[in-house]
């Protein structure tokens, strides 16, 4: 048995690079360091839902077949070269070299290019735009933070290290006790695992974030609040919680989907950056976002560098547009212009609305995906790669946006290639058709 040690987990955004992975007969029998999670990524990779080649078929009512890679891969190319509005979509769990080609291939075809942060973080990336961006490392909440905000996010289950390796209870440099140096708040309608541990918990009522963060901005800067209660909370406990705040000597706040896709959406992030602005006139505060997707923070930076844009870039004119609601897939698939699409590293068939699901069963679907999910079962044409971070290496980006690099632990299937691999040859065969 071979023992491989500092592996990176490729599952959420914490990006976990101290996992040890135990190989014997090129299959991974076992993890330590890595949560319940990251450890059936690693282990789980096969079993019966694998798909180890191309499959295709003409009408989306009949059985897959199998065919050769070069055939998939022409008639695929021959699906977005010959469509008005192609899609490009996901991204988020593959590596940043996929990502590149991906959307050089979307200029190619003159086909708009987004990934799965439309229907997570998007807020967040569009309110960075408007009021900037005051972040730091996860290493530095680690060594520094005394004040620990989760807003609307639970990371007990949605990033099950995170706590441990980097907010409350981990022992920093500047924290050497760990959980008894800290302080943590958690804003959340619902008492989950999380507020379960929580210092404070505000309990605010569902879609109240923004007229929440409003009072605490206006308590901070010494405003009297009127009423017995805001957004459901008591006025006293918001007044115990700004001062709880003010006197720490390094806080960060952490926050997830239960902010960006509330009422209000990214306007929820522009006042809670605009309140970190307004604590860092008393103390030092930070903020982070809680991406999801191991690599979903990766793509906004590729899509930046190339486009000069993060997301929802429209090409169909032959120069990048962005426009979220015009430009962005969920909207052109729902507004029934969206003609073919291809999907890597995401499942939109499981998580878009029932609207644009169904634009997507009527169109060509050319699916990048390892596994059977409910995406597949609409696809016309299955590509199936190796699975980035644990059969082939490459570059993600943490939720921190520090760039990770990706360990290779096992090989793939025999004749399974690479995200990016995939990419290169769909791309050169466009070339050939344009």
């Amino acid at each position: 048995m071979e023992i491989i040690k500092d592996v990176v987990c490729p599952f959420c955004g914490t990006l976990c690079d101290d996992i040890e992975c135990y190989v014997e007969g090129n299959h991974i029998i076992g993890t330590k360091n890595a949560c319940r999670i990251g450890y059936s990524k690693f282990t789980h990779r096969e079993g019966s839902t694998r798909h180890t080649g191309p499959l295709m078929r003409e009408n989306k009512k009949d059985d897959f077949k199998k065919v050769d890679w070069d055939t998939a891969i022409e008639k695929a190319a021959e699906i977005l070269v010959n469509a008005k509005k192609p899609l490009i979509y996901g991204f988020s769990a593959t590596e940043c070299h996929a990502h590149v080609y991906g959307i050089e291939l979307a200029e190619k075809v003159k086909g708009v290019v987004s990934n799965t942060a439309e229907v997570c973080h998007g807020p967040s990336v569009w309110a960075l735009q408007d009021v900037g961006y005051p972040i730091c490392t996860l290493g530095e909440v680690k060594n520094r933070a005394d004040v620990v905000i989760y807003w609307g996010c639970n990371p007990m289950h949605a990033h099950p290290r995170h706590m441990s390796r980097y907010g409350v209870f981990s022992r920093g440099f500047f924290r050497e006790r760990g959980r008894n140096d800290r302080t943590l708040i958690v804003v959340d309608p619902r008492k989950t695992d999380t507020a379960k541990l929580a210092d404070v918990h505000l309990q605010v009522e569902p879609h109240k974030d923004y007229e929440l963060i409003s009072a605490m901005r206006a308590a901070l800067k010494g405003f009297e609040l009127k009423g017995e209660k805001i957004a459901g909370i008591p006025v006293e406990t918001i007044y115990e919680a700004i001062d709880v705040l003010k006197n720490a000597q390094f806080g960060n706040l952490f926050f997830g989907m239960g902010v960006t896709q509330s009422g209000s959406k990214h306007r929820n992030i522009d006042n809670a950056i605009e309140l970190i602005i307004d604590l860092n006139a008393h103390t030092k505060f930070t903020l982070i976002p809680m991406r999801g997707h191991y690599n979903v923070n990766g793509f906004n930076q590729v899509c930046t560098w190339i486009s000069g844009y993060p997301l929802c870039v429209d090409y169909s004119s032959g120069s990048p547009i962005f426009n979220p609601g015009d430009t962005s897939v969920t909207d052109l698939l729902m507004r029934r212009e969206a003609d073919a699409m291809l999907n890597l590293a995401s499942d939109p068939g499981a998580h878009f609305p029932q609207k644009a699901v169904e634009r997507m069963v009527e169109i060509p679907l050319i699916v990048m995906e390892p596994h059977q999910t409910p995406t597949t079962e609409l696809a016309n044409i299955i590509l199936p790669p190796a699975i980035a971070g644990v059969e082939c290496g490459g570059t993600a980006y943490r939720m921190d946006g520090v760039p990770i690099a990706l360990k290779k632990v096992i090989d793939p299937p025999e004749d399974v290639m690479s995200d990016k691999e995939i990419l290169k040859r769909m791309m050169d065969k466009v070339k050939e058709l344009l």
